[in-house]
């Protein structure tokens, strides 16, 4: 697989917990760890994430504010799927909140306009993920 030329890496509590939504009802799965560092990097349909537990004991080297959650303030993660009606199904039986339910809606792409179908969700630590399903692409009207 071709290493992405973009890798967000995602300070976490628990990388247990995390790993647990993320490769559970939101279908990533684990590429490798570093169990001894609380790291793993994750990957769906060539959506990848890094996840690094914050020390207890000292301050991650990264910090550039105390870490509070929820993390993420201000950015959602737009992960493109096939098809998110397994994830909607997944996240409802683990019981987990959506932050905003499902809906269709119309972006202007340049000289194109693409229609998706998406939702939005908080994982453990309060990242946004936006899962997006596109449904059709057409030109755009002047």
């Amino acid at each position: 697989m071709r290493r992405p030329a973009l890798v967000p890496e995602l300070m976490v509590t628990e990388i247990g917990r995390s790993l647990g939504f993320w490769c559970g009802p939101c279908g990533f799965r684990l590429l490798y760890d570093r169990p001894e560092e609380g790291f793993a990097c994750i990957e769906r349909d060539g959506s990848r994430i890094m996840l690094d537990e914050l020390p207890k004991d000292r301050p991650q080297r990264w910090e550039v504010a105390p870490a509070e959650p929820p993390f993420g303030r201000h950015v959602n993660f737009e992960i493109a799927v096939a098809d998110m009606a397994p994830i909607l199904a997944a996240l409802a039986a683990a019981g987990w909140p959506l932050f905003m339910g499902p809906e269709e809606t119309s972006y202007r792409t340049g000289e194109s306009r693409v229609t998706v179908r998406q939702f939005l969700v908080q994982d453990p630590d309060g990242y946004l993920l936006r899962f997006s399903q596109a449904l059709e692409e057409t030109p755009d009207a002047p």
